[in-house]
């Protein structure tokens, strides 16, 4: 399926409140890891800084279009399709130290010497485990709705959806089905995403652009104790922080942002309001406006 659909992005992020100039896609590139696996990476390209995006568990690079429109000029922005998602191959290890070894092979690419960090979720996951493995190809790091020990049952209801997916034979018939389970959401934005998430299969039917075969009880143990480990990792953590959480989020909690931001020798979190679980999504001009206040800060 096509993912680029730059009228309805437009409409959306105008409506969303979002300034820009500039609606041409960004460039799609491919680098290959050293176990044979190939990455898929959108580079919307500019003379900034260069910054990392990378998106939650089962959403796509194309998550971060609305952040993206917003900050192209001020970065160079390069999100990434992690491992088993979106457009890059599948793979056998879905490990945390594998998807920031794959930043690495992205930077390496690019010839960028250091990166701003970001990540939703299982991307702030991955963007805070690069940082502690390579704190020197790292200029800073926000993690987006991910803390240490987050509240991952919350998610239950998505995940059981994701996992008991059916397929269907339009976007418009995925896009009901989630309105059923979830009236309150924006239609239009729902359109957009479930556009760059779907695939057409073999049997001609939509199915996920991800690998669902890693995301049983088991494999969330192994990453809540991942997270848990982080806590004493990050205090040696010389670079600036920032924790995004989604003011309405059921995922991460006030005190646990609080927690965990204490643990970092140079953090600070912040709410950002009329969003949830996907904040990137869920209140773009926010986001965007608070990593351009924290970058300001850490130049």
């Amino acid at each position: 399926m096509e993912d680029w659909h730059p009228e309805a992005l437009a409409a959306i992020a105008d409506r969303l409140g979002i300034a820009f100039d500039d609606i041409t896609p960004p460039c799609a590139r491919r680098f290959s890891c050293k176990d044979g696996l190939s990455l898929n990476v959108l580079d919307w390209g500019g003379s900034g800084p260069a910054a990392v995006l990378l998106h939650g568990g089962a959403l796509t690079a194309r998550t971060w279009d609305y952040v993206a429109l917003a900050l192209r000029t001020d970065a160079r922005l390069l999100c990434i399709d992690l491992r088993g998602h979106g457009a890059s191959d599948w793979a056998e290890d879905y490990s945390i130290g594998s998807h920031a070894t794959d930043v690495l092979v992205v930077l390496d690419g690019l010839r960028i010497e250091r990166s701003r960090m970001v990540g939703m979720s299982l991307g702030g996951m991955v963007a805070c485990e690069f940082a502690l493995r390579y704190p020197d190809r790292t200029e800073s790091l926000a993690m987006v709705d991910v803390v240490s020990r987050p509240l991952f049952g919350a998610t239950t209801r998505m995940r059981a959806f994701m996992g008991g997916f059916p397929g269907a034979s339009t976007v418009e018939e995925v896009v009901a089905m989630v309105l059923a389970v979830s009236p309150k959401s924006d239609p239009d934005r729902l359109e957009y995403r479930m556009r760059a998430l779907l695939k057409q299969g073999h049997d001609g039917r939509l199915a996920w652009k991800c690998d669902l075969r890693y995301r049983g009880a088991s494999d969330y143990a192994v990453l809540l104790h991942h997270l848990a480990g982080f806590e004493a990792r990050v205090p040696d953590m010389a670079h600036p922080f920032l924790l995004a959480r989604g003011g309405n989020s059921r995922v991460v909690s006030e005190e646990a942002a609080d927690d965990f931001v204490r643990r970092f020798p140079d953090g600070r979190w912040i709410n950002v309001e009329n969003a949830g679980h996907n904040v990137q999504e869920d209140n773009p001009r926010d986001l965007a406006h608070a990593l351009e206040v924290f970058w300001a800060r850490t130049m």
